[in-house]
């Protein structure tokens, strides 16, 4: 089959490789479209190294080809979405409900061969079958869609509640799509005029890019009591920014993989009761399944945040074009 690897920052190299065989519990995909994910980019760009040259790619959409020993109800042909993160749910971390923190956790497109190829092995029970409903663009976008659940509910802020959004990454515009069709109000900052434009278009409110200090974004949260303020830039900044201008009482949702340290005061964080709450991938199976439902039922359609689509070979470039930072998602077709 061919496949995309990573050799080394800025380095995609395609190479013909054996196609892989399922073994027990696992099936083979054929991938169809992958998304581009702000993880392949850090590490296509460095700032994140792989231990040996890798398939990248995790965010894929396919059919299944074979099926390993020990699966069951599953059929060739059948319609699938890729979750790639896999927790051993052996380890202190998983037997607690966490696995999401798992120390042993396969990651497709990181630890696992990914999929920037024709082919991808995964256990079946990290498969997900897709409704006929779904459309192929929602479907594909499933994964940073589960993401984006993850955070809101992590959140502890219900509907009717006003949340706001710092950034507007895949990520940022899936939650501003979600908190919307969930009935939350929802404000948004961001620094792109295309990606304000579009939470706009979703219905979100606008708070324009803030001074240094934060006083417009402190003065609109507080005023609009805004509960909760979810950090989705990934930069030391706006980490520091969303601890300096949170409403007391609020919680922030740390969503961007910010890799320089933030600041806060504490005195602040404590008098004022403001929680800060880590949030990463998602919780299996619930999540996947959560966000499924909520696109099968057309409460939200995820693939409007596809801005174009590329070819295989022309991955590279796309890679290039993304970490520019104008495209809200970059599908590649296998």
């Amino acid at each position: 089959m061919k496949a995309a690897f990573l050799l080394s920052p800025g380095t995609i190299h395609f190479s013909d490789v054996p196609i892989p065989e399922p073994g027990y519990g696992e099936v083979r995909v054929r991938l169809k479209q992958v998304g581009i994910c702000g993880s392949d980019v850090h590490l296509f760009e460095g700032h994140r190294l792989l231990d040996k040259p890798n398939i990248i790619g995790h965010e894929g959409l396919g059919y299944i080809e074979a099926i390993g020993a020990g699966v069951q109800g599953r059929r060739p042909g059948e319609r699938v979405v890729v979750e790639p993160n896999i927790p051993c749910r052996q380890c202190r971390f998983c037997l607690t409900g966490r696995g999401t923190i798992c120390l042993n956790k396969r990651v497709i497109g990181l630890n696992e061969p990914g999929c920037f190829a024709e082919y991808v092995v995964i256990p079946a029970a990290f498969c997900w079958a897709v409704p006929d409903a779904v459309s192929d663009a929602d479907a594909v976008t499933i994964e940073p869609m589960a993401v984006a659940l993850h955070a809101l509910l992590a959140s502890g802020a219900k509907p009717g509640d006003t949340i706001a959004v710092i950034g507007l990454g895949a990520i940022g515009l899936l939650l501003t799509h979600l908190g919307l069709a969930l009935g939350y109000r929802v404000f948004v900052t961001e620094i792109n005029a295309a990606k304000v434009q579009m939470a706009v278009d979703l219905g979100a409110e606008a708070v324009c890019p803030p001074t240094a200090q934060g006083e417009i974004l402190a003065r609109t949260w507080l005023a609009n009591d805004v509960c909760a303020v979810f950090e989705c830039a990934g930069t030391s900044l706006t980490a520091t920014l969303a601890a300096a201008a949170a409403p007391r009482g609020s919680a922030i949702v740390l969503v961007g993989l910010a890799e320089k340290a933030a600041s806060f005061t504490p005195l602040k964080i404590a008098r004022e009761g403001i929680t800060l709450i880590p949030s990463i991938i998602y919780d299996h199976p619930f999540d996947f399944k959560r966000t499924l439902r909520l696109i099968e039922s057309r409460i939200i359609q995820p693939g409007f945040i596809i801005s174009q689509q590329r070819s295989f070979d022309e991955l590279s470039s796309a890679l290039v074009t993304a970490a520019q930072g104008n495209d809200s998602k970059i599908l590649i077709n296998i």
